[in-house]
């Protein structure tokens, strides 16, 4: 089957993946209402497309905390990419080169900083969990410096693992040729079989619940690298973010894979954007399927997006070449949402193109 789009690669990669594998990566937590929702809540913003305008030059690049990229879709953080593919992050890292954008490499990555930075020149974050061992946390930081990482990207919606019944059926355990090669070499114990999921059991005993924005501060202390804070939802905790130092924002629901019933991110992104009052960049992840998506997640603020899932079901379909046609895919659906929309430039994307929910409950109410 000649693959079209990118949610296609879903159903490829659900035939070619073992199910404890496929699951792990595809489903959400609890009832998967907001993995649901990640996606229809992009249904149900319209375009409000302007005409005659001279579309025949079009420019899709940006920057991000001073890196200029291809366009503004970059590379979600994900787990353990070997299990989708045997060449892992490394492919994912090469193909993110080859499209000009950033890859964000995960603390449970199944390649190292080291490796990864050798497969060539490019942009990439480091996607970090604070473990209970703070010196970890920092060689780990330090590593990635050395490594020529430009950013770090704290992950803070997860101290502790949503819960995922499908990890729990599977007894979701890392395959036993595979290993967390960040941590190779560090006393950081394996995951075993448990009579539930081997993840969230591991997880459990490395991930430090204790913390807290005072930690945003401390990161400051150990790395002169940017920190962007990922996986809030609300204005509330946007300004503190700005007040802790961050410099920028990832509005994210950890692809509806920590809790269930939270809004999709599309849905949550104006709230932020407002509070942040354009003093730092915010980018959005969770849901991004097509490149009508990424349009209206800067029409509603975003500075760029992250894809996440099309990463590795892609990666595992075809592999290096897999994640670079997706990214292709997105990219040329981003430029015709552009021309039709009669955009030119990414500064030209605004409010005016997209109608939201919202806005029609306010139309309504003043009939």
């Amino acid at each position: 089957m000649e693959i079209t789009n990118v949610s296609e690669y879903e159903a490829a990669a659900k035939e070619k993946l073992p199910k404890m594998i496929f699951d792990y990566y595809a489903t959400g937590a609890d009832d998967q209402w907001t993995l649901k929702e990640n996606r229809e809540a992009f249904s149900r913003i319209l375009f409000r497309p302007r005409i005659l305008i001279d579309v025949s030059r079009i420019d899709l690049t940006t920057a991000v905390l001073g890196h200029k990229i291809s366009m503004p879709i970059m590379l979600a953080p994900s787990a353990m990419h070997k299990m989708a593919h045997p060449e892992g992050e490394n492919a994912t890292a090469r193909a993110a080169s080859a499209a000009g954008t950033i890859m964000t490499l995960s603390t449970f990555a199944t390649s190292s900083f080291e490796e990864v930075s050798s497969t060539g020149p490019g942009t990439r974050f480091f996607q970090l969990y604070v473990l209970k061992d703070r010196n970890v946390v920092a060689q780990l930081v330090r590593r990635a410096e050395r490594a020529n990482f430009k950013a770090v990207v704290l992950t803070a919606d997860t101290p502790v693992l949503g819960h995922r019944e499908a990890d729990v059926k599977n007894r979701f355990v890392l395959p036993p040729s595979l290993i967390f090669k960040n941590f190779e070499g560090l006393d950081l114990g394996k995951m075993e079989k448990t009579n539930d999921s081997g993840i969230a059991s591991y997880f459990a005993n490395q991930i430090d619940r204790s913390l807290s924005w005072k930690d945003v501060k401390w990161l400051q202390t150990i790395t002169s690298l940017p920190i962007l804070v990922k996986g809030l939802l609300t204005q509330e905790d946007a300004r503190l973010a700005i007040q802790n130092g961050a410099a920028g924002i990832i509005v994210s629901n950890h692809g509806a894979r920590q809790l269930d019933f939270v809004p999709a991110t599309i849905t949550a992104l104006e709230e932020v954007v407002k509070a942040v009052e354009g003093r730092v960049p915010v980018f959005l992840d969770s849901g991004i399927r097509r490149g009508t998506d990424v349009f209206k997640a800067l029409a509603l603020g975003a500075s760029g997006v992250f894809v996440g899932r099309p990463v590795v079901f892609s990666l595992a379909v075809d592999g290096e070449a897999g994640v670079r046609k997706m990214l292709q895919m997105l990219r040329d659906e981003f430029e015709l949402s552009m021309a039709l929309s009669g955009c030119t430039s990414l500064k030209q994307i605004t409010r005016s193109h997209v109608i939201t929910p919202s806005d029609m409950n306010r139309v309504t109410s003043r009939l």
